[in-house]
């Protein structure tokens, strides 16, 4: 009974994810109207992700589940207790409305377990939070260096002319197929990982049970997070958005061939971040959209590797003592989750720039 509730908890948090992270790589091709079919656009994403599981998934799969505690760490209790502490810290978070890593979620619940049996290989995380904080910087860098390309003269006559259309927007579905591929790659492993630990699934059930509740949650419950998504970017010319999708895909296919669990999250809106500098200068660097970010990487793994520390202490070890302190850093965090919390900032191009050539 209990490994039938492990898997499920596994399962629905695939499921989850398929239907925020991975259906928001379709929103520019979704909002800017040159898929018009929420059913098509939504459909496409799902067979993509799954391949991207099934096909890319393996090596981050392997990392969460024996590169960062060893595998015997996982017992049954502890998969379950570990994929709680996540689910559980998502749900916080959408509680006080701070958007959170899945990954990074994923990483700090089995780093939670592995404190608490001593078995953390420190040196294998050290190396994934250095991703952590280097992809947003490298996508930011990434995405001005394209926006300047874009500006160049030959490009900016190029996309003036009146048959670019018919290039860039098929231009714009690929790259969206492409970063749905590449959260297909790196989030299925944030659900089954813990299990395939555990004993419970071989690494080739877990991505291809876990590639398929993904692509079911984008299919059945991503229409939501698509549409704002791509309300919030409709400012974006096409080819604007080709660059978004294109440096995180491309950060993220490459951090997962590695075994990397990365946030496509924070390296999208970095990217975003990154064309609006490249076009604006330093007016884009808006407080609150640094702020959040910072807060977003901070909170994400330490919220739920406190979770996870703290039911495995009283449910499996019995041991009160530690947890009245924990209490106290996890009222603390959720302190400082409430003194930041603010509307999430609009992370879009300015309309009035470069009106003439918006598609």
């Amino acid at each position: 009974m209990l490994s039938v509730i492990a898997i499920s908890i596994g399962l629905f948090f695939a499921f989850n994810i398929g239907a925020s992270g991975a259906a928001a790589t379709m929103g520019i091709a979704y909002g800017s109207g040159v898929i018009k079919s929420r059913l098509i656009a939504l459909g496409l994403c799902a067979v993509t992700v799954f391949f991207g599981a099934w096909l890319g998934g393996g090596e981050v799969v392997k990392t969460i589940g024996s590169g960062i505690v060893p595998s015997d760490t996982f017992t049954v209790t502890i998969a379950v207790i570990v994929l709680a502490s996540a689910a559980l810290s998502l749900f916080l978070a959408n509680i006080f409305g701070i958007p959170l890593s899945t990954s990074e979620v994923a990483v700090g619940s089995v780093v939670g377990a592995g404190i608490v049996y001593h078995s953390v290989f420190f040196g294998k995380l050290l190396w994934i939070m250095s991703f952590w904080l280097l992809t947003p910087v490298a996508a930011f860098f990434i995405a001005i260096a394209a926006a300047k390309c874009l500006e160049l003269k030959k490009v900016k006559s190029w996309i003036a002319k009146p048959n670019a259309a018919k290039y860039l927007a098929p231009a714009v579905i690929v790259m969206g197929l492409f970063e749905a591929f590449s959260a297909g790659m790196n989030n299925v492993a944030n659900a089954v990982g813990p299990l395939v630990g555990a004993g419970l699934l071989t690494t080739g059930d877990g991505i291809l049970w876990g590639g398929l509740f993904v692509a079911l949650g984008a299919l059945f419950l991503g229409h939501r997070v698509m549409e704002t998504n791509g309300k919030k970017i409709t400012s974006l010319k096409l080819e604007e958005g080709c660059v978004i999708s294109g440096t995180g895909a491309s950060i993220v296919t490459a951090a997962s061939l590695f075994g990397i669990p990365v946030p496509l999250t924070q390296i999208t809106t970095s990217s975003i971040i990154g064309i609006g500098f490249a076009k604006h200068g330093k007016a884009v660097l808006k407080k609150s959209i640094v702020v959040q970010m910072l807060t977003v990487w901070v909170v994400s793994p330490v919220l739920s590797m406190v979770l996870s520390y703290t039911m495995i202490l009283l449910l499996i070890e019995q041991n009160f003592y530690p947890v009245v302190a924990l209490v106290g850093v996890i009222i603390s965090v959720l302190g400082v989750l409430f003194l930041l919390k603010r509307p999430a900032p609009v992370l879009t191009i300015p309309a009035d720039a470069g009106a003439e050539n918006k598609r």
